[in-house]
This record gives structure tokens, sequence and C-alpha cells, in this order.
């Protein structure tokens, strides 16, 4: 959750038991239980995943009740905890980009969230196959005609208040709203009846980092038992619906999952953020001389915040005539005054901010008062698969291509992407537990001995992640 969220819910004294003491299976429980779960997902028909903050933990985020979460430090009069890391620069754990694999396996149907967080999005996982129950610390919605725009920075507000931002359309233009609920407001009716509808159809309902008594939602996955369906818990501490599940697991969820889908021999997708920046050069002709102005800003409004940017260099390669300039304050602009006459090229570097993998990407910008380019708008998808697969197949970032560009007689403005990080999760580096006896194989038959356990390397390794961050944008978002 957000560590501003904490902060901006109004006071309640009664927020549940805090402070409970978590539990730990033993390593040979652990493995015979992820045996098992694993046999629970690979036959289940239709799984659905309901997720607390115990899956954002390991992504630097405190959860509510553990030992140092956020109420039992406030209960505890500590207020709130710090986070490992700034929240918006919090990357998608294992365990987020881990339900993305199992997405597009076809074996996940639907996620139910109680999380603020936006990892879910953040990871790639479908909008559409996604109930946000308490909202979303990034996301803004149109009381009007229901557009979401998901952000790069947190929305000002909670409690489904007004923020100072209006609707794009430019038939509707409503004030636009947060969509964080607090203590006393109702959960959003649309995304309850969709999270209500997967449980009853779902065979199997896994439960992942949550403690499972902020009603009406804890009560959720216990629909699918009408049906016949089976509820499995995977969580450090004792829950309320333990003796309703058909297994229940105690243990941290990355390394459940991670051994999961090692078992299941499945892969876990890498992390890629892409950024967005628009740029600007608008002119005024004095004489033979251009009065000009470059400014690099949010696609989401001139004063909104670029988190990941540090500062803006820009340099002119082929005129070392104009001197060079590093925009160290946001919003970055700069003012110059050149001849008509003379055409030029500007290099912009960005010079990325902490939490991100490589430091800088540059674009170049030929400018050339004397010729009007030309405007077209790409295929969005189409250039975010395209960048993705170059940094996944590259294993690095700083990957660039623009989106769109408009070009008026005395303006020009584009919209570029920009891959600013990119994290690798693979099962074997992270502390997997897989069993030591048997193992069962892909095909759910046989075991591999211990001397082919020897081979592979099944043993617990030290984790490795990277951490990074990036916002992902709903197709129907508009910027």
């Amino acid at each position: 959750m957000s560590l501003g969220y904490a902060k901006k819910l109004s006071y309640r004294e009664d927020v549940g038991n805090v402070g409970m003491p978590e539990i730990f299976d033993s390593p040979e429980l652990l493995h015979k239980k992820i045996e098992e779960l694993a046999v629970m997902v690979r036959e289940s028909k239709h799984l659905v995943v309901f997720t607390g903050a115990g899956i954002s933990t390991s992504s630097g985020i405190p959860d509510f009740r553990g030992p140092k979460g956020v109420w039992t430090l406030q209960c505890a009069g500590k207020g709130v905890p710090d986070a490992s890391l700034p929240f918006h620069h919090a990357v998608p754990s294992l365990t987020h980009m881990a339900l993305v694999g199992l997405e597009k396996a076809g074996l996940l149907k639907f996620v139910i969230s109680q999380n603020v967080d936006s990892l879910h999005l953040r990871s790639g996982l479908p909008r559409e196959k996604l109930a946000e129950l308490h909202g979303n610390s990034f996301k803004e919605i149109c009381p009007g005609c229901k557009t979401e725009y998901l952000r790069d920075f947190e929305i000002e507000t909670i409690g489904l208040k007004d923020t100072p931002r209006r609707c794009s359309d430019k038939n509707c233009g409503a004030r636009l709203k947060d969509t964080v609920l607090d203590w006393e407001d109702v959960l959003p009716p649309e995304e309850m009846d969709s999270a209500k509808e997967q449980c009853r159809a779902a065979d199997l309902v896994l439960c992942l980092g949550t403690s499972l008594q902020i009603t009406p939602a804890c009560n959720m996955p216990l629909l699918a038992l009408k049906n016949g369906g089976r509820v499995a818990i995977v969580n450090l501490q004792a829950t309320p619906k333990d003796k309703k599940a058909s297994l229940v697991i105690h243990g941290l969820v990355d390394k459940v999952i991670a051994g999961i889908m090692y078992t299941m021999n499945l892969c876990i997708p890498p992390y890629i953020r892409t950024d967005f920046i628009q740029l600007s050069l608008r002119h005024s002709v004095k004489k033979k001389c251009v009065r000009w102005t470059l400014r690099v800003t949010s696609i989401h409004g001139l004063l909104a915040p670029l988190s990941f940017l540090g500062s803006v260099e820009v340099s002119f390669p082929e005129r070392p005539d104009m001197k060079s300039v590093v925009l160290k304050e946001q919003p970055f602009s700069l003012q110059r005054e050149t001849s008509m006459n003379r055409s030029f090229v500007m290099l912009l570097t960005f010079n990325f901010s902490d939490g991100c993998a490589c430091s800088s990407s540059s674009i170049e910008w030929p400018v050339d008062f004397l010729k009007q380019k030309d405007s077209f708008v790409r295929d969005r998808s189409l250039v975010l698969r395209e960048l993705q697969h170059a940094a996944e197949h590259q294993s690095c970032a700083g990957q660039q291509a623009v989106l769109e560009r408009e070009s008026l007689p005395r303006a020009e403005t584009s919209i570029h992407a920009l891959v600013t990080n990119i994290a690798r999760y693979d099962t074997e580096d992270i502390k997997v537990a897989i069993p030591m006896v048997t193992l069962m194989n892909s095909s759910g038959r046989g075991s591999l001995s211990k001397r082919r356990m020897d081979a592979i390397g099944c043993y617990p390794a030290s984790p490795k992640k990277k951490f990074v961050a990036t916002p992902h944008r709903r197709k129907s978002l508009k910027p």
C-alpha cells in the first residue's frame, strides 16, 4: 500500500487485529504444500487470485498488520513506517509478474486486489481481468463519462474527492475524482460485481498475502465454496477463513509462487518499465531571428511531475557556437534566440532518477524553422510492443521511440516513449521452495531424483531482484 495513502486516511480506532505473530511452515511441510498447490492450480479450470498487501512487501511497501505493518506501528504510537524506496518507484514483485505469466498461459482468469499501489496494472495484467476493490492511488476517473486516467504520479487526494485535473474529452471536461476509498466509502459497485461474479464461477480462489479481515471484501473468496469450488490461502499470519480453506500455506508469497512456477515449468516474464514525455518547441519571428522555447513535460499536463527524470541536458553537437545547458528544475524549459536561416540539431539527454536500470537516454531533434515537418500518429500498442521486445532481447533499457507528432506553423509537439528499466525474475535465482525428495515434472507425471535436482540446482539461493518502476496504461486511457 501507499504510505501517502496511509497518512491521508481518516482516523479509525478499530482497524482489526494487528501485530499477529508470523507463522512459518517447516521446509519439508512447505515443499509438500507447494506441490499440492501446484496440482490445484494446474487442474483448475477457472482460477481467481485474491491479493492483499503481503504481495507487495518485497517491492518495498510495508503491509498493514505484520510486525512492522502500518497499522501495527500506528497502534503502538510509532507512526507510519518508512518505505525502502519512493512509492512511485515501487516495482511489481515476483508474485505480480508470475500472475502475468499465469494469465498469459491461460490458467489465471481474474485477479481481485485490495491494494491501491497500482502494481498489478504496472505489471501488465489486463485491466479487464482486474478488480481493484479499494481503488488505485495512481488512478483518476471521470464521474461523467467514466474514463480512467492512470498516472505515473500519486494522486493528491483520497476519499473519491475532486482532483486538480479535468477529463480530456472535449465533449465532457468534468472534474476528475480520485479512486481510493477512505474508511466510510462504499466499495465501487462495478468492481464489486465483477469480483463476486468471478468468485462464484471459480473452482479455485487463491488468496495471497492477505489477512482476510476487511469486510465485505474478505468474504468474497468464500463464494466459490457455494458452487463446489475451493479456497487456498498463502499468508504468514493466521486468517479468520483458514478453517474453510482446502489448503493453508504459511510462507513468503514470493517463495511459494516461485516454487509453483518452477514446478509447473512456467516462466516469469520480465518487468519492463516504459515512461512517456511530451516535447514542445514554440517560436516567434523577430526580423531574421527566432525566439524559441523548448519544454519537456508530462503527458498528463504541464505541471504534472516527471518522477522518473532527474535532469535534462540540452546540447547542440553540430553548433559549437550554441551553449549547452542542464535543466534541473521541473517543469523543464529553455528559451533561446537564434538565426532563422540556420538549422541545427538539438541533442536531448534525459538523466533518469534513482531506481532506473539505466542512467540516461538521448533523443536527437532536428530543428529548421524554415520547413514544417509532417504530423503523424503511430499505433501506440505496436510501438510499445516493439520497444519492450527490444529491451527484453537486449536485456537493457534506454530504448525510445516517438509516438506522435503535431507540427504547426509556429509550434511542434511530440510524445515519446522511453524504456527506463527492465527487471528479470528467475525462479532459480530466488529462494524457491523446491521439494528435495520428489518434484512433479511439467506434465504432472513422475518425479525428479535428488541427483537430477543437484544437476539443475534446485537449492535455495539468495534473492536477486532489480528495483525499477513504470506506469502502465489501460488501452482506453486518454493522455
